[in-house]
């Protein structure tokens, strides 16, 4: 059998960037004598509730280390400890910029980060590629500190307006964002008011997911492109966790993509 020649990841590092438990993100590094081909934002998934955590993240960030890029596995408050609106989207602003102090301390260049999120951190990576359109006072507001050069959506709740009417995961984005007679509140919160985006949004989606329906995405893609935006729908086998597990084939699409996201290649002439 041939063996795997990529060097071994180093041990996590962990950064906190508020007092509250969950305010916390892990820095994984290639091993020693592996370049860094990029960085990558990791944000897990769950329906923005607090049974699941950063542990979904850990197995992409152990196979993503060794091939080169340096992943910040994100964990913010989600509801049920702490989260929803605004705490939720107040983290991931904050979990995300304070990469800039992990990448000081080993000399990261963040030009090529890529958020890489799953379901509802797909939806939450794209909102925060989107933060520098929001308007003064909402959640997340302002220059970012690490802006986003692209975003990979791994079947991604994309379309809020969609998701809530659907009902998915038992009203999970009414349990996200509360009060259902605030339209601000879902405004600013919806991916879909945010097109067009001037980072490249790659949704990729399990033709078999019955969590999050491809329509998601679709729906994403369709009108980002109809606005000018760069955005691409990549559809795979499997279902909504074939896109976050490590050597199937969903998986290698979305190191496809990340290559692609990492490294566009030079312009085409003109």
């Amino acid at each position: 059998m041939r063996q795997d020649s990529r060097t071994a990841a180093v041990a996590p590092q962990r950064y906190r960037y508020g007092d509250d438990p969950s305010q916390f993100a892990d820095l994984y590094l290639p091993g020693v004598g592996t370049a860094v081909r990029g960085v990558v934002v990791i944000i897990h998934g769950g329906y923005w509730r607090s049974t699941y955590g950063a542990e979904l993240g850990e197995p992409l960030a152990q196979d993503l280390a060794p091939r080169g890029y340096a992943c910040w596995n994100l964990e913010y408050r989600r509801a049920g400890n702490g989260g929803g609106w605004p705490a939720t989207f107040d983290d991931v602003a904050a979990g995300i910029d304070h990469l800039a102090v992990a990448a000081a301390e080993h000399g990261l260049d963040l030009g090529p980060t890529t958020a890489l999120g799953h379901s509802a951190g797909g939806h939450l990576a794209v909102w925060a590629a989107g933060r520098s359109t929001l308007p003064p006072g909402a959640p997340g507001a302002g220059t970012p500190v690490v802006p986003l050069a692209a975003v990979l959506s791994q079947a991604g709740v994309l379309d809020l307006a969609q998701a809530r009417a659907l009902g998915l995961s038992e009203d999970a984005v009414e349990n996200l964002l509360g009060d259902p007679g605030d339209p601000d509140r879902y405004a600013l919160a919806d991916p879909m008011t945010a097109i067009p985006l001037d980072v490249p949004v790659y949704a990729i989606h399990g033709t078999k997911d019955t969590t999050v329906p491809l329509g998601q995405s679709e729906a994403y893609v369709a009108a980002a492109t109809a606005a000018g935006a760069t955005a691409e729908l990549v559809t795979v086998p499997g279902d909504h966790f074939a896109v976050i597990t490590p050597g199937s084939k969903a998986w290698k699409a979305v190191l496809d993509l990340l290559e692609r996201a990492t490294d566009p290649g030079p312009p085409a002439a003109g």
